[in-house]
């Protein structure tokens, strides 16, 4: 069992969302998760015991609220509330894709800020503190009153476009609208090329239309489109259409979160586009794997921040190119 010493040891436990990454990231630090019971009553409510003593342990939750999101999102809140009544010394909900992250700001009137309201539940159902990958809206830490620590997947997905080894002077970093320049510009820095921007126009709040491309030119090229989640697949397909009319010669996709519904499987299916890749910060079932979909494990992401939470060292040193490998301790 991973610890520091006297009773504050790791535990590591996983709700319904997403069991094998939780079991990855235990599998990376050398532990094996916590025995909690998860199962509904008749009437649908979500029914919780911990089967293990966790007084005074340090503990992890891990539960991306992902699709179906009220679902997922009610369950970790109780499971906070058991461990709250249980005394560990802390409780970190370990949440690799935050839902309601869309609904950031009042864009219009009369409408909720609901990634707040998700903020709020979190810190009253019990947790200390918060472990996130890529939020949509990054100001979402400030909606907390209790610490985040907000982790990026750009390195495995760097490392990953690397390897499809793509020269430079082939290379398009393409961003599917004006908001994501900075992610792209980001992303070009590390991988070289030029820069390419969609000019987007939304049409509704699950369509987008696409008018032209700013910036360099991609006829001939290789477009690599970066984006923080793949919902709808809306954007990405169409960022992919407005590059081929303009001559790319082919298409790469990368998105931290594949979300993937309503009909996205079936843009994407049909986009002709030559690889998808997407983490593992949620689960990808067995109806929306396409051939060419890549899915890139964050484990050993999650896993180095839970043991650096853990030992009350920086998280910050993970943003380095060279980051510390996982650490295994033994208690």
């Amino acid at each position: 069992m991973i610890g520091n010493g006297g009773n504050h040891k790791l535990k590591i436990f996983s709700g319904r969302a997403n069991r094998p990454l939780a079991e990855n990231i235990a599998k990376h630090l050398g532990a094996t998760l916590g025995n909690i019971n998860l199962g509904n009553f008749p009437d649908g409510e979500t029914n919780v015991r911990i089967d293990e003593d966790v007084r005074g342990r340090d503990v992890f939750i891990v539960q991306p609220t992902c699709p179906p999101v009220n679902q997922h999102l009610m369950e970790l809140l109780i499971i906070l509330d058991a461990f709250k009544r249980a005394s560990p010394a802390r409780v970190t909900a370990v949440i690799p894709y935050y839902g309601y992250a869309r609904q950031d700001r009042k864009d219009m009137g009369r409408v909720p800020i609901s990634a707040k309201l998700v903020a709020d539940l979190l810190t009253t159902a019990g947790a200390h503190r918060v472990l996130c990958l890529d939020l949509h809206a990054a100001q979402i830490q400030g909606f907390f009153n209790i610490p985040v620590d907000h982790l990026y997947a750009v390195k495995d997905v760097t490392s990953h476009v690397r390897s499809l080894n793509i020269p430079k002077d082939d290379l398009i970093v393409l961003s599917t609208d004006e908001g994501n320049v900075k992610k792209a510009l980001n992303y070009q820095k590390r991988l070289g090329g030029q820069v390419a921007v969609v000019d987007k126009r939304r049409s509704s709040a699950t369509e987008t239309k696409a008018a032209h491309l700013i910036g360099a030119p991609v006829e001939g090229k290789t477009v690599v489109v970066f984006d923080d989640m793949i919902s709808t697949g809306g954007s990405i397909v169409n960022a992919v259409e407005i590059a081929r009319k303009h001559g790319a010669k082919k298409a790469y996709v990368c998105a931290t979160h594949g979300v993937l519904v309503d009909r996205a499987v079936e843009r994407l299916r049909d986009a002709g586009i030559e690889q998808i890749a997407i983490t593992d910060s949620i689960p990808l079932p067995p109806e929306k794997q396409l051939a060419n979909i890549k899915v890139i494990s964050v484990a050993a992401l999650l896993a180095n921040a839970i043991v650096r939470i853990h030992g009350n060292e920086s998280v910050s040193v993970l943003f380095n190119d060279d980051p510390p490998p996982v650490e295994r301790r033994s208690g």
